[in-house]
């Protein structure tokens, strides 16, 4: 029997939730830490400008992350359906299609983001002061844009074959070697955000290479073989990773915009105070990103098999699971505000109040931000694309740039800062008011599929 069989075929919903949540938010919240780690050896090891400068370069990690989210989640999900329908062949021939397709993409990318780096760093929000420490940064992510992506996709596919446990050991190694490496690169070699950038580059290709241990498993299905393109399977893979796509995506669009907003009412000290609680955000994010990556397999697994009472079950344990992990994150923003700002090494009391004022608004988005996750993974995972687009636009693109144009007109800075909690919550009431009614009745519908 397969990995992925033995657990999800034979064990009871709970069981197989915790086996997939626990490493699954673990190696998030390692990957987190990870990139705060950057965060706290950039702004103390070279300043508060670069800082600002490297959360601007943030968005070429969404769009190599996007393409890899696209196709390894649209790929993932549909070889879970597949496997867990029994088709082992149809499972192998998206496996293969997915990386393939991903390689060539990825590499298309790569080479145009370098040939362009100045007007897109420009695009990204750097003026003249942060522009060097941008370009420097995002130089070494395109060059190492391939990586990047194989490790992102790959990893979901190891999570989709019934390991989340070797997923979760990448990543912790991956966060050991980026907190050596950038120690080394930033303060013994000097070589500032340059050294940053290399430092996670590096470490995610020790990451990718400790997943490719997940080819030598008994009963491992993720193997590749010969490529035979069909229009319907580059058609569904495209289709169900679209939800992940534009989610990252939107990502960017939070970025840039809370950048150009923040700078047009805070300035630079707004830019600097902002730099600080996207990254915490990042870690809070991952994790909420990381419910929404254990049921995935696991709904997609339930209905290739059609065990409808079983995905039914999984949503209810993720929706307290999400509410729990906010009210925590709530907690822990307004009681150690102050705490989390000091680490980053802020030269200012005007930036480490904005930020501090800034953590204890923006934090109240937490508290709903699980439950719109859970719904946009759970239309994914059954192939229902259209609602699960729907919930992505909505709350990363459409509410979320009208909450920072008209919130910041009546309460200024600190408009800017509610604009994400304001838009978590009115998507997340929307769904438990109409969606959940459909999902607890056992209203599975393949649609988009």
């Amino acid at each position: 029997m397969s990995i992925v069989g033995e657990k999800l075929g034979t064990q009871s919903v709970k069981k197989s939730f915790f086996q997939y949540f626990l490493p699954t938010i673990l190696g998030m919240m390692l990957m987190s830490v990870n990139i705060v780690i950057d965060g706290i050896f950039v702004g103390n090891g070279v300043g508060s400008l670069a800082l600002a400068s490297v959360n601007i370069a943030v968005p070429v990690f969404s769009i190599i992350i996007s393409i890899s989210l696209l196709i390894g989640v649209g790929g993932g999900t549909l070889y879970s359906i597949a496997i867990g329908a029994g088709d082992k062949e149809k499972a192998k021939r998206l496996y293969t299609i997915s990386f393939v397709l991903l390689t060539v993409i990825t590499i298309f990318i790569g080479i145009i983001g370098l040939v362009f780096i100045e007007p897109l760093a420009k695009l990204f929000g750097a003026n003249a002061e942060t522009l060097p420490y941008a370009i420097d940064y995002m130089r070494v992510m395109f060059m190492f844009s391939l990586v990047l992506a194989w490790e992102v996709c790959l990893s979901i596919f190891v999570r989709n074959d019934g390991d989340p446990q070797l997923a979760m050991v990448g990543l912790i190694v991956s966060a050991i070697v980026n907190i050596v490496l950038n120690y080394l690169m930033i303060f013994i070699l000097e070589w500032e955000v340059t050294g940053a950038a290399i430092a996670t580059s590096l470490a995610t290709l020790i990451g990718l290479l400790i997943y490719t241990l997940h080819f030598l498993k008994k009963g491992s299905g993720l193997k590749f073989t010969k490529i035979i393109w069909k229009k319907d399977d580059l058609k569904q893979i495209s289709a169900i990773g679209l939800p992940s796509f534009l989610s990252e995506a939107g990502i960017g669009i939070f970025v840039m915009g809370y950048n150009i907003a923040i700078a047009h009412y805070a300035g630079t000290n707004g830019l600097a105070a902002f730099s600080v609680i996207n990254y915490l955000h990042t870690f809070m994010l991952l994790a909420f990103i990381g419910i929404g990556s254990s049921i995935q397999p696991m709904i997609s697994y339930y209905y290739g098999a059609k065990k409808f009472t079983s995905i039914k079950e999984t949503v209810k344990i993720a929706e307290i699971t999400g509410f729990l992990l906010g009210g925590f994150f709530l907690v822990i923003g307004y009681l150690g505000a102050e705490l989390l700002v000091s680490i980053f090494g802020v030269a200012t009391s005007e930036i480490k109040d904005l930020a501090v004022r800034g953590i204890k608004l923006f934090f109240l988005g937490y508290l709903f931000m699980g439950v719109n996750f859970i719904y946009m993974t759970y239309y994914q995972s059954i192939g229902y694309v259209r609602p699960s687009v729907g919930i992505t636009v909505f709350r990363g693109f459409i509410l979320l740039i009208a909450m920072l144009f008209i919130l910041p007109l009546f309460l200024g800075t600190t408009g800017v800062w509610l604009a994400l909690p304001v838009s978590e919550t009115i998507v997340a009431l929307v769904l438990l008011v109409i969606a959940r009614k459909g999902v607890m009745r056992n209203q599975y519908d393949a649609r988009g599929f």
